[in-house]
């Protein structure tokens, strides 16, 4: 059919609109999208997913609108990550977060392209999975905890502060942790300064745990240090439990053992460890490599006590103590 040159016009004009109108509303809006591998689960450690969220928001980032983030957990496991980082890869990621040394290990040994943030690890350049921390090399750089040589005798040195009379004092570690030979040597030295005698009992996943349970039920110890481990975080109210029934004063690296009613907890702030990985994640977004971004280690630890359990188990805190405390819990 043929059209007057006025309706032929306006027709042209018309579509000439249309089309670029249509095809804006159809372009897709990309936003990055950022895969984040908790060590444990979202009941047991949701507060380092919202503590790495709230970084993120600090820098202005508004999830759903200007960043995705797909969070998936480890549940203890460390044998789940390499299946959780293949999974994260296949859906093309811009930016990987791992918790804890297991996750970044995996990450290193998955030798992928992908940069990764890791938070939580405790001896990367050690276990091969940065070169040096000022500059990491490769595509993975994040947080380390600095739990270094001459750390872990502290936990030993506080338990005695708090319980003079203490001689008896049982480890609950997990042998394949990083640090776990050098902790338990410095525990060892502390404990034969101190005239406290150490009782190991190793757990490696969630039935050791239980096994390593039930032979404390037999043990004559008359405090508990437990060593730092995703296993022991996912089943840390279990464990603050098991104490609590024993009357044992417990001493913990992490303060939401405190928190679960545990005794005391010293060491670097693990939330603050993951809120920070959302900075590497902004600069590397903004085009910053792994490479070039130095690993940062914490400045502060804390001593968190729970006034409220000591009072429970008998105890008088010393006041000498209490003024070193960051923090009490009444």
């Amino acid at each position: 059919m043929w059209c007057s040159a006025v309706g032929c016009i306006a027709t042209l004009i018309l579509s000439l609109l249309v089309v670029p109108l249509t095809s804006q509303a159809q372009r897709p809006t990309t936003i990055p999208r950022i895969g984040f591998i908790g060590p444990s689960s979202a009941t047991a450690a949701g507060h380092f997913l919202d503590a790495f969220r709230q970084g993120l928001r600090d820098l202005g980032y508004v999830e759903g609108e200007t960043i995705a983030v797909e969070v998936r957990w480890a549940e203890g496991v460390a044998d789940r990550f390499p299946d959780l980082i293949a999974e994260l890869i296949r859906l093309k990621v811009d930016v990987l977060v791992v918790g804890a040394a297991a996750g970044a290990l995996a990450a290193k040994q998955a030798e992928m392209t992908t940069p990764v943030v890791f938070t939580a690890v405790t001896d990367p350049v050690g276990l091969g999975i940065i070169g040096n921390l000022a500059r990491p090399g490769g595509n993975i750089t994040g947080v380390a905890l600095a739990l270094g040589e001459g750390f872990s005798g502290k936990w030993v040195e506080l338990l005695k502060e708090a319980i003079p009379t203490v001689a008896k004092v049982a480890v609950l570690q997990n042998p394949t942790h990083p640090i776990a030979a050098v902790s338990l040597r410095e525990m060892q030295a502390a404990g034969q300064a101190l005239g406290v005698r150490l009782r190991l009992f190793e757990a490696r996943d969630h039935r050791e745990l239980e096994d390593a349970l039930a032979r404390l039920e037999q043990e004559d110890a008359e405090a508990l240090l437990v060593t730092p481990d995703p296993l022991f975080g996912f089943h840390r109210r279990r464990i603050v439990e098991f104490a609590a029934r024993r009357q044992w004063p417990s001493m913990f690296v992490r303060r939401e053992f405190v928190d679960a009613g545990g005794l005391m907890a010293y060491g670097p702030s693990f939330s603050e460890s993951f809120r920070r990985a959302a900075y590497y994640v902004d600069r590397i977004l903004k085009g910053t490599k792994p490479a070039d971004l130095p690993v940062e280690q914490p400045m502060k630890f804390e001593l968190v006590i729970n006034l409220k359990t000591a009072k429970a188990l008998g105890i008088t805190m010393p006041p000498s103590l209490l003024l070193l405390a960051d923090e009490v819990i009444q």
